[in-house]
């Protein structure tokens, strides 16, 4: 084994979303289950094992799913069952997750069987594991799974296990998942009593890309506090605001928000040694609640992904196997762990909170337009005095694209959990969405960050101009995000290139500082 080779090891000790998230994002980690942990797998079969010599009727293991709940399987055919059982739930439609996605999957799956209450054998645990380590990433379609667990998605990572199913190639070209898993020098599963199930029943899609795009939004938190703070650096000096006082420690101590002292305080190392920090005498006394009650804003929304992460970390850890292999009492117990009500519905909250970041955003962009409109006025004067036309560096009409984005998130804050229909004859009467609720998520995400690229662009622009006429120092962080993207603006490109690469150079800057 290369000794440089990151390392994921699976043990009993609890797992952080973020480790996840990285190990998921990192096909080069290797994957390990510790001995420990192969043990508890055991221990958990031996369960099965012990129930299925004492003939006593359990769900999944010897009766048919859903409203055939009450149907036995004979114990002839309780093999081919487990064949039966993935083919009927690899039912997904549209399009396929993408490698990290998958990668994520698996892993909480894997992580999943480690908890000791799904019954697999430590031979297809150990399958699972392979899987990661060589690359096998399955076809899994996004949509199918009503969040009572994600079955079509794990369904179509079980049908590669057998060796059915599909593989994504390496060019995006659909592979047979028997032929991909002998060129990754695999044999196929044979599984055993009860499985199938096993695979099927865990939240391992809205678990894993949960935790992918929990870091996606930890990091636009930073992004919102960044073009909080150059668009304060705009008011300050276009319209006699950037009033810090909102921002003052004073003020965080006053109300036991964490967030909040967080998002006050990064605006405050932002603006560091710049202008703003002077005390002047013609400040304005409050700037629009955008601006001064921002940390509000932005603090809430960073205790809202806190609560996701920790929803996160709770089904990840958890046992949400359906029945509930419980290898104290040496029982096979049917349950509802597999119904993931608490992320759902952080799912939800995080939604709404990102439409609320968004709501000041683009708020401020409106503050930002007169000054636009100002310097448009300027340049057509000095055109019309003999002056070539200035070429405008900044699109017009930004804001326009600014406030259909908002218009996007507040449509992506409605409820996304309750729309379920009653399934399976009506015993399956209640889902949670779980997954819709996630992928409407990961659309608020791109469009949040989208509009708080416009607003940093539009503050860096018009920061730009304010320096021709009068030079006054801009603070440590915002100066050197500002000459960032006056190198992109210089180039005059199209608007989607300005705003795509401005994007992708700001989340840059973020992540290779930490927080600027």
């Amino acid at each position: 084994m290369n000794a440089a080779q990151p390392t994921f090891l699976i043990s009993h000790a609890p797992v952080h979303a973020r480790q996840l998230a990285a190990a998921a994002a990192n096909p080069a980690t290797r994957i390990e289950l510790s001995a420990d942990a192969l043990e508890l797998i055991g221990l958990s079969r031996d369960v099965v094992d012990e129930t299925i010599l004492s003939g006593r009727q359990v769900y999944g293991l010897n009766t048919l799913l859903g409203s055939g709940r009450d149907t036995s399987v004979e114990e002839a055919a309780v093999l081919a069952y487990q064949v039966q059982v993935v083919r009927y739930h690899h039912s997904g439609v549209g399009d396929y997750l993408d490698r990290a996605a998958v990668r994520a999957l698996i892993l909480a799956r894997l992580i999943g069987f480690s908890r000791g209450g799904s019954g697999v054998r430590t031979q297809t645990a150990l399958f699972y594991q392979e899987l990661l380590n060589r690359g096998v990433y399955p076809a899994v379609p996004r949509e199918g799974s009503v969040g009572s667990s994600d079955l079509t998605q794990l369904a179509a990572v079980a049908a590669v296990a057998i060796g059915e199913g599909h593989v994504l190639g390496a060019d995006g070209t659909l592979v047979p998942g028997a032929q991909a898993l002998a060129d990754a020098g695999l044999e196929p599963l044979t599984l055993d009593a009860g499985e199938a199930l096993a695979l099927l029943s865990a939240n391992s899609y809205s678990i894993g890309s949960g935790a992918l795009v929990l870091g996606r939004l930890l990091r636009l938190a930073e992004l919102a506090d960044l073009a909080l703070a150059l668009s304060l650096e705009v008011i300050a000096r276009y319209d006699d605001g950037g009033n810090l006082s909102p921002f003052s420690p004073l003020i965080q101590a006053a109300k036991a928000v964490e967030g909040q002292r967080q998002s006050a305080e990064a605006v405050r190392r932002l603006l560091g040694g710049g202008w703003l920090e002077d005390v002047r005498p013609g400040v304005s006394v409050q700037d629009p609640l955008s601006f001064r009650a921002a940390p509000q804003t932005h603090g809430a929304f960073r205790h809202v992904v806190g609560q996701l992460e920790a929803a996160i970390e709770v089904e990840l850890n958890g046992r949400g196997d359906n029945p509930l292999c419980d290898v104290e009492s040496a029982l096979m117990v049917s349950g509802g762990n597999f119904q993931p009500v608490q992320l759902a519905l952080a799912f939800e909250s995080t939604r709404l909170a990102l439409a609320h970041v968004g709501i000041s955003s683009e708020r401020r962009i409106a503050k930002l337009y007169p000054p636009q409109r100002a310097i448009r006025q300027r340049h057509l004067a000095a055109a019309r005095d003999g002056a070539a036309l200035a070429a405008e560096e900044l699109p017009g009409l930004l804001w326009y694209s600014a406030a259909a984005l908002l218009a996007e998130l507040k449509v992506l804050a409605a409820p996304a959990t309750l729309g379920a229909p009653t399934l399976s004859a009506d015993v399956e009467d209640h889902s949670t969405l779980a997954p819709l609720a996630l992928q409407q998520l990961e659309k608020s995400h791109e469009a949040a960050e989208k509009l708080l690229t416009v607003e940093a662009v539009t503050a860096a622009y018009l920061l730009g101009e304010a320096e021709q006429q009068e030079a006054r120092p801009l603070g440590k962080g915002t100066g050197a995000v500002v000459g960032q993207l006056a190198e992109l603006l210089a180039q005059r490109l199209p608007p989607p290139e300005l705003v795509a690469r401005a994007r992708h150079a700001l989340l840059a800057a973020l992540e290779r500082e930490g927080q600027l």
